[in-house]
């Protein structure tokens, strides 16, 4: 097919993305700083193609699972690498077993902060029934106070 034939390359700008991605154009350009983007320009304005649209996309899936930016500006400058994508699919996969490895522990943390939290309500609670039960309602509102936030912040994030 002749070039005059194909089709334009799909272009992107910053605030297609941002909207797409809900997130900031400061975020891009600090992305762009880092060496993670590099948009073409046209003046003053910024224009991403598709293989910065996709890099993006990588970079928020890797900082979402706590990769650090070094790390994955490391695993994104391996896919350079011409060998179908071998040493950048390894590379990925040790991080990504470290950071399982590294969340795991994390889980262990809070179930184990959150079992010592409960004993200490259970503790708080049977206290107050016996000197002031008139605080307990109290403490049962602010619970359910609580856990209304925290169900808001879980339908948020969804």
């Amino acid at each position: 097919m002749s070039l005059e034939l194909r089709r334009p390359e799909r272009t992107f700008t910053i605030r297609q993305l941002c909207v797409e991605f809900k997130v900031t154009p400061r975020a891009l350009r600090f992305y762009e700083d880092k060496g993670l983007l590099s948009p073409a320009r046209e003046g003053l304005n910024r224009v991403y193609n598709h293989r910065d649209r996709a890099r993006l996309i990588l970079i928020l899936r890797g900082k979402r699972v706590g990769l650090s930016l070094s790390e994955i500006r490391e695993i994104l400058d391996l896919y350079k690498i011409d060998d179908g994508g071998a040493t950048q699919m390894a590379k990925s996969l040790k991080k990504f077993r470290e950071r399982i490895v590294a969340f795991e522990a994390q889980r262990e943390d809070v179930e184990h902060a959150i079992d010592l939290l409960r004993g200490a309500c259970t503790h708080f609670e049977n206290q107050l029934s016996q000197v002031r039960p008139d605080l307990l309602p109290q403490a049962a509102d602010y619970d359910s106070v609580l856990r209304a936030r925290l169900d808001g912040v879980h339908e948020m994030a969804k």
